[in-house]
């Protein structure tokens, strides 16, 4: 690649929203523009994974990620390397687990909850955006969501919404959102914050 890549960030709390973006992201920018690289597989093994006080794996933590691995797979990819890794398939033992193939970009976009607090990965970043809507929209999302797609029983999505979501965002996330460069509002729709980014990425290629 002859110049650096163009390092986005997109954050934002669970179940803002973040999935089903950067799909319409990518849909909207020419093929080969971009390469998403998601903290979701980046997840450390369940027995690595610390424990509350309950006995209960917190997986809302900036530990509970391989962050060298993540930011490692970064700097190859804007060196022009090629990535593969395994994708994480939330301990759902009815989805197998794929290969995924990174492929360098011109503009390469981290996703996560904690691409903002680790400060190795915040400080590459070209442009940061911040998904942002109410938490009761959010906590609804994400019942239905953990039900459909994990499999995980309502009890255990209250558990960890109450106990680990909202005390991890309130720590590792909200306190970014005022210093990013994009904010969208998806309580409704994401629309108007999506063309204009995608205006921006274009101007950018």
């Amino acid at each position: 690649m002859s110049r650096r890549p163009y390092v986005v960030g997109i954050s934002g709390g669970s179940a803002s929203g973040k999935t089903s973006f950067l799909k319409n992201l990518r849909e909207s920018l020419p093929a080969g523009a971009a390469c998403v690289v998601s903290q979701d597989n980046y997840y450390l093994p369940k027995e690595q994974q610390v424990k509350d006080e309950n006995d209960q794996i917190n997986f809302d933590l900036p530990t509970s990620i391989h962050r060298d691995a993540f930011y490692k797979d970064m700097c190859r990819l804007m060196q022009g390397e090629k990535v593969e890794l395994k994708e994480y398939t939330f301990n759902n033992a009815s989805h197998s687990s794929r290969i995924i193939e990174l492929l360098p970009a011109p503009i390469i976009i981290m996703e996560g909850l904690f691409i903002f607090h680790y400060e190795e990965i915040r400080n590459q970043l070209d442009l940061k955006v911040y998904i942002d809507a109410r938490e009761d929209l959010k906590l609804q999302r994400r019942l239905r969501r953990d039900k459909d797609e994990r499999g995980y029983p309502e009890e255990t999505v209250m558990y960890q919404w109450n106990n680990h979501v909202m005390p991890s965002y309130h720590q590792y996330l909200r306190p970014y959102r005022d210093d990013a460069d994009i904010i969208v509002t998806n309580n409704i729709s994401y629309d108007k914050g999506l063309k204009v980014l995608v205006n921006h990425l274009r101007n950018t290629l």
